[in-house]
């Protein structure tokens, strides 16, 4: 994967947790768009589909998730209410720690990603925002582990640290 990647941290916004300590990593042209989910299994990372992101704010409390554009381009929020507008082309890698929301805002026809998560993570929970279930989220995303399984070059163990 290449040295282009960039680190967004969000404070608990509009119902959306966010992770207290690890930001999402934006890895551009992270890996070949035909290649997503082989280079995701061939890391460990497994439970993988492809389609689309979801047009609402969104989490997982218990799962980290890698996103990889497979085909197309796409405005992605990330963080909930006060997102911060992404965009994304086919090639790019997007690694959310648990509690991290996203949101598609706009697409185009063709847009597509392969999703991923660690071992035993693999059946996440959709949690929508809901300023309710904030804290109960916060405990849980406290306790997932950071991934033991590498996405290459240390982009994960070199900015997700204990």
């Amino acid at each position: 994967m290449p040295d282009e990647i960039e680190s967004l941290t969000a404070a608990p916004a509009g119902g959306v947790p966010n992770h207290p300590k690890w930001p999402a990593l934006v890895v551009r042209s992270g890996a070949a768009p035909e290649d997503m989910g082989a280079t995701f299994a061939a890391n460990g990372w497994g439970g993988t589909w492809e389609w689309t992101v979801y047009d609402f704010h969104h989490y997982h409390p218990e799962s980290h998730e890698v996103l990889g554009v497979s085909a197309g381009t796409a405005t992605i929020a990330l963080g909930g209410e006060d997102d911060r507008a992404l965009e994304v082309t086919a090639g790019d890698v997007m690694i959310l720690p648990a509690g991290f929301g996203h949101k598609r805002l706009a697409a185009s026809e063709d847009f597509a990603v392969v999703g991923a998560y660690p071992p035993g993570q693999e059946s996440p929970e959709i949690a929508r925002a809901d300023e309710g279930r904030v804290k109960e989220a916060l405990g849980k995303i406290r306790a997932v582990p950071r991934p033991t399984c590498p996405l290459g070059r240390g982009i994960i163990e070199d900015r997700w640290t204990e």
